[in-house]
């Protein structure tokens, strides 16, 4: 079992690295405004991109899966597998609640995302293709997080067999918190009122 101190630094780190908001960063320098102004009041990719900044949204994407990554990537390489699991969820919890924003954050799909490729590369690769399969298809962005998150557990299970069991957890972990994030969009889903990507 970890050192409950281990973990905790763990926890902490991958909290405030996943706590910085990258999206409202960004769009403030680029002169965009406060992102929680406009559209779904989100601070992610898919808020970003209603701004009409392409260039904007897909840096959002990338630094917003990128702090989920490499707060597993640190955590692995000092702390070891179960450091890094805890600093994984612990990062898209930062991006979700962070504490610079009261926390009020994103839903943490990008992080999420990001987190798992670091954390399971099979099971991150075979989300991140079925939110893009989904979204190509349907092109709403809600369904095709929900769908990849819903079926993550299941990549976890099928496609890695053998591997550490609190990755598995912290996959299964992830696709709850993502999908209670998701519960405003749900509703919009079933009464076909959710936007599609790149609508305002």
């Amino acid at each position: 079992m970890a050192d409950p101190v281990v973990l905790a630094a763990a926890a902490i780190g991958g909290y405030l690295l996943g706590s910085v908001p990258f999206g409202l960063i960004l769009t403030r320098i680029a002169g965009a405004g406060d992102i929680r102004s406009i559209g779904s009041g989100n601070i992610g990719a898919t808020n970003v991109l209603r701004t009409g900044r392409k260039g904007l949204a897909l840096a959002t994407l990338l630094l917003d899966g990128g702090k989920g990554a490499l707060a597993v990537v640190i955590a692995l390489s000092v702390l070891g597998p179960r450091a890094a699991a805890v600093a994984g969820v612990a990062a898209v919890l930062g991006h979700n609640f962070p504490i610079w924003l009261k926390f009020r954050g994103g839903k943490g799909v990008a992080t999420t995302l990001g987190t798992l490729l670091a954390l399971v590369w099979p099971v991150g690769v075979a989300a991140c293709a079925t939110w893009l399969a989904t979204a190509v298809i349907f092109r709403i962005s809600s369904l095709s997080a929900l769908i990849a998150l819903i079926l993550s557990p299941a990549y976890a299970v099928f496609l890695t067999r053998g591997a550490d069991p609190d990755a598995v957890v912290a996959v299964t972990a992830l696709a709850v918190l993502g999908v209670l994030r998701h519960r405003a969009n749900i509703a919009r889903l079933l009464k076909g009122e959710e936007p599609r990507i790149g609508r305002k």
